[in-house]
């Protein structure tokens, strides 16, 4: 067995793949209207984006009664923040809770945490 991609599910599969290629500047693969691929240029293991019309945000941090977030992205990088400023420029929101020192939480467009992180 091989893992391909992950797969986040959004509201507009195209606008969020779109904000990935802009975070990560990953080739696009597959790009369907309510399906979309991004795969490292390296090769490995890529992300998909899939359109749900019934889509709900998770909350971030997690709530008792709120959709809650069910996986999420971590990206390791090299300046913490540099990569946060072009987060921010890419789209993402950064979080209003942040729980540990050396990573940061944003959200993408469609409401998904993910991390930034550096050694």
């Amino acid at each position: 067995m091989t893992l391909t991609a992950a797969v986040l599910d959004a509201p507009d599969a195209r606008e969020l793949a779109a904000f990935y290629q802009r975070l990560l500047g990953w080739p696009m693969g597959a790009d369907e209207p309510d399906w979309v691929t991004l795969r490292p240029p390296g090769g490995g293991t890529g992300l998909s984006f899939q359109t749900e019309p019934h889509y709900v945000p998770p909350k971030w941090p997690s709530r008792p009664g709120a959709q809650q977030m069910m996986s999420h992205v971590d990206i390791e990088v090299a300046d913490l923040a540099s990569a946060g400023a072009h987060a921010i420029r890419a789209g993402a929101v950064l979080a209003g809770v942040q729980p540990q020192d050396g990573v940061r939480v944003y959200l993408d467009p469609a409401g998904h945490p993910f991390c930034l992180w550096a050694k």
